[in-house]
């Protein structure tokens, strides 16, 4: 009878910008102490908001909540121009823990506005990166979340229209809805480069990978409300492999542990490793024998914001 095997890939788990938004709430924390307020989760996963709850912070839904004249944190996910402004004229300390890859579609979407283009975000109604970037251009800024949407887009065929994604999405689901723009707006403006994370494109592949390697289950690290996991999920099953998402070692289904002979193990952008590594426990001790499968290294690092990188 054949071990069980279980095939731990890398890349997986955080990735620069999740790690640069921890940091600073980290160093907050140290230099400034509590209470800490951060305007909605720092990251998507419940392991590391609970964490930061437990030593002070408090996160909130709106900067209303933060008293006047304090510091406050922007998630990790990026927020509307609106809501700086607001931080301004309370007197509020905002520290901007924004992913550079988020900012960089802000900043693109403005210059396409400015030039005067039909804007459309591809992305997740309600998630807190699409909200945060259709703040950029309230009123000149459609949002298509699938290609149904793009159909009904009231834009004339020969319109200068361009488009910008949420960097969390599925490169697959993403290039469905990008074709339907194409085919329908011949004068289509393409992101000088791909707005979808480096660390969401290398974990999607390594999931290809391990799919390639023959997993028939795949075990994905991370929160419901994470986009990024959820993706990883997709396009295991897409490819015909069931998964399962899993906030902590609790949610496996027992299943899982006595079913296939070989399952992967990976873990979305903010799904701390620690995490990983007690889930893989949970394998090892149900009688299988893990394994790395390393696709690449990333070495990508974000600076921390400069009143904060001393």
């Amino acid at each position: 009878m054949a071990v069980p095997r279980l095939l731990i890939v890398n890349p997986r788990g955080f990735c620069a910008g999740v790690e640069r938004a921890i940091e600073v709430v980290e160093r907050l924390l140290a230099t400034e102490g509590t209470p800490l307020y951060v305007r909605r989760e720092i990251v998507h996963n419940q392991a590391v908001v609970e964490d930061f709850r437990s030593r002070g912070v408090v996160f909130v839904d709106e900067l209303e909540e933060v008293p006047d004249g304090t510091a406050v944190v922007f998630s990790a996910h990026g927020v509307a121009p609106a809501v700086r402004r607001d931080a301004e004229s309370r007197g509020l300390r905002a520290v901007d823990a924004t992913c550079p890859l988020v900012t960089k579609v802000h900043h693109e979407v403005v210059r396409q506005v400015e030039d005067g283009r039909e804007m459309v975000l591809v992305g997740h109604a309600g998630h807190d990166e699409v909200l945060g970037t259709m703040g950029e251009a309230p009123g000149r800024i459609r949002l298509v979340t699938s290609v149904d949407d793009v159909t009904a887009l009231p834009f004339a065929p020969d319109a200068q229209v361009a488009y910008s994604t949420q960097t969390t999405l599925s490169v697959d689901e993403t290039a469905e809805i990008v074709v339907a723009l194409r085919s329908r707006f011949p004068n289509l403006i393409e992101p000088r480069k791909s707005d979808i994370c480096y660390a969401t494109q290398n974990r999607q592949d390594a999931v290809k990978e391990l799919v390639a390697r023959g997993i028939g289950h795949l075990v994905v690290v991370g929160s419901a409300n994470s986009s990024n996991s959820r993706r990883l999920c997709e396009v295991a099953e897409n490819l015909g492999v069931a998964a399962s998402l899993v906030d902590s070692p609790a949610d496996i289904a027992p299943e899982v542990l006595t079913g296939d002979v070989r399952v992967g193990l990976t873990a979305g952008a903010s799904a701390p490793e620690h995490l990983v590594q007690a889930v893989a426990a949970c394998f090892i001790q149900a009688g299988f024998t893990a394994e790395e499968v390393v696709i690449l290294r990333e070495e990508v690092k974000f600076q921390l914001p400069s009143d904060l990188a001393t």
